[in-house]
């Protein structure tokens, strides 16, 4: 594990790092003892699994977890987990004194193609997801895939919602890949996955330098996201995100085709592609006027209105769309009891 040495280099002096319960137990006391090895005093906090760990209760708790470790600003916080442990653990490091750094490593593969990457952090409101947050880009992020040998394969599968993402509304090279390569992919090839998973983090980067702060452009990396949000706030934040934006994304290509903006052959491209795998899959039972009762929710709204990121064609999306309320509801209902 290179990444106490990586911290080491930084010129940190301590190291406090998040995790959950189930990836601390798995990687936690080789990560301590690591950092340890190198000089560095380390404390673990744990986290129960899930994304209501994602709250003001836990993000204090993590606080308090820093100010007993006596984290200065020459410490560093540590990320070891998915998207709620480096989104508490990012938003824990942006606001104790004012600022100091974090590093993410990534245990699962949604987080290394998405939440990882970006310097998005933050906790759920009771009713919004991701409401309470800063940007705060990490000094350093290490996606190690030998990780993900021990993920369960319903969350390997459901971070291809997001990967699938990349590829209809950036990158049509990467749905090619994902279409030829479907086969290794599933059975978790490392010759196969690596592409995959740098090729999403260099496309997202990309967005990211150019629209820190989600002005315009970062936009797009929303596609899905809107009624995919929707969904997890419905279920409490019980669905799988990944399997969310799945959904999300068919509910944009149906708004698209029905406005016009696509045609049959993308939206059948789309669904053939996630269905390779598994999505969107099982999710919590949510109705549509759950589901649509949160939509105006939405963060990326403006003044009170909702923009969508809508596929145009594959690796092409439009941004900052207007869409009819009953288009909208058309298009959940189709999806959703």
């Amino acid at each position: 594990m290179d990444l106490p040495r990586l911290v080491k280099e930084m010129g940190a002096t301590a190291a406090a790092v998040v995790t959950d319960r189930t990836v601390g137990g798995l990687w936690g006391e080789a990560l301590q003892d690591g950092l340890t090895g190198c000089g560095l005093p380390a404390g673990i906090h744990a986290v129960e699994p899930g994304e209501r760990a994602k709250s003001l209760a836990e993000l204090e708790r993590v606080l308090d977890f820093l100010e007993t470790s006596s984290i200065d600003r020459g410490g560093v916080v540590i990320a070891l987990g998915g998207g709620t442990v480096g989104y508490l653990a990012g938003f824990a490091a942006a606001v104790w004194l004012r600022g100091i750094r974090y590093v993410q490593m990534p245990t699962n593969l949604l987080a290394m193609v998405d939440s990882s990457v970006g310097g998005k952090t933050g906790v759920n409101s009771a009713r919004t997801k991701n409401a309470i947050g800063a940007f705060w880009q990490p000094a350093l992020v290490v996606s190690d895939l030998a990780l993900l040998e021990t993920l369960p394969d319903a969350d390997y599968l459901a971070a291809f919602g997001e990967i699938v993402k990349y590829a209809v509304a950036m990158d049509r090279g990467l749905a090619e890949r994902l279409e030829a390569d479907s086969e290794p992919l599933l059975r978790r090839s490392t010759e196969a996955l690596e592409p995959v998973v740098a090729r999403c983090v260099e496309l997202k980067a990309k967005v990211v330098a150019a629209d820190e702060r989600e002005g315009a452009l970062r936009a797009i990396l929303n596609y899905g996201h809107t009624v995919g949000h929707a969904v997890e706030t419905a279920s409490g934040y019980t669905a799988s995100h990944g399997r969310a934006v799945a959904l999300g994304m068919e509910a944009a290509a149906r708004i698209s085709l029905e406005m016009g903006l696509c045609d049959t052959a993308l939206v059948a491209r789309q669904a053939a592609l996630m269905q390779r795998f598994g999505l969107p899959g099982e999710l919590p039972p949510v109705t549509s006027d759950a589901v649509l009762a949160a939509v105006p929710r939405d963060k990326k709204s403006v003044g009170g209105s909702v923009r969508w990121v809508l596929p145009r064609e594959m690796g092409k999306a439009q941004l900052g769309m207007r869409v009819p309320a009953e288009i909208v509801a058309s298009a959940v209902r189709a999806l959703l009891p």
